[in-house]
């Protein structure tokens, strides 16, 4: 089997429990897998390289470029093309035979970027209906590039990109999944979300950096970063309009979480203009 002329690079840090499975998704498939790794204190690492990825070091200087620019500036650059996947993500059958059709003519004319929709996993069960989000994963990284917004001094996100895309003239959307499967306890949701929050709480205070993000999100998020009311609107979109409440309980608890992040980010946003 041919493999698909595409570097696969997985930022990490302390990703043990899903690092396997992010691995066994692709090795095989593609020309390079590598864990690209942030002196991580638990196994992962050793994981990886046992499991067949090749495994760098990743140290970050609290500059430009940040983790996933990093990765398109020094991995397998010999290759064009790179998938950036997280570590507690794997890739559907679905999309290893939708990507064999598009590459199979690999000097045809293709697209600068791929938006790919993400299978969304929580508390144990895959979202079908209140989760839609897309993610700009796959890229030329010739033709891409992460903006340098200002939020260095931010708050919350460090070494990682914030929640905004990578810049591409231009872009397809794929239809099948990239599976988020977070195999860690919800807490540790709760706890990347409160850091999230405090960035998201940081920006509202810096309108100019917030346009800058706000200009390379998605266009569902671009959306949203203008509506108001975040906390009531983000419950109405995902459990209702989505029909989240076909999702069970899962579905309710994840609309109520999104939710209870946007009220985080508001209550975090009015505390600062306090103090």
């Amino acid at each position: 089997m041919n493999k698909l002329p595409i570097a696969v690079a997985i930022p990490t840090k302390n990703e043990g429990l899903n690092i396997a499975e992010a691995v066994k998704s692709v090795l095989g498939h593609f020309e390079a897998v590598v864990v690209v790794d942030s002196h991580s204190t638990d196994d992962t690492a050793k994981i990886a390289e046992e499991c067949g990825a090749e495994v760098v070091t990743y140290t970050w200087d609290g500059g430009h470029p940040r983790k996933k620019q990093w990765c398109l500036e020094n991995v397998r650059t010999d290759l064009d093309w790179i998938l950036l996947l997280d570590g507690d993500e794997r890739l559907s059958p679905g999309l290893l035979a939708e990507l064999r059709r598009i590459f199979a003519d690999r000097d045809g004319p293709k697209p600068a970027a791929y938006d790919i929709p993400l299978g969304y996993w929580f508390s144990g069960k895959r979202l079908r209906h209140g989760y839609t989000i897309r993610k700009r994963s796959l890229t030329d990284r010739t033709r891409c590039y992460y903006p340098e917004v200002g939020d260095l001094a931010a708050p919350g996100i460090g070494e990682v990109e914030g929640h905004y895309q990578p810049v591409a003239s231009t872009a397809e959307a794929l239809s099948n999944p990239i599976e988020h499967q977070d195999l860690d306890p919800v807490t540790a949701w709760f706890e990347r979300h409160n850091r999230y929050s405090d960035w998201e709480a940081w920006l509202e205070h810096h309108p100019d950096v917030k346009e800058q993000v706000r200009r390379v999100k998605s266009r569902q998020g671009q959306l949203f970063h203008k509506a108001p009311f975040k906390p009531l609107v983000s419950f109405a979109y995902m459990y209702v309009y989505r029909r989240g409440f076909l999702d069970g309980r899962a579905g309710l608890d994840f609309a109520l979480a999104m939710s209870f992040y946007r009220w985080q980010i508001a209550l975090k946003s009015r505390e600062g203009r306090a103090g």
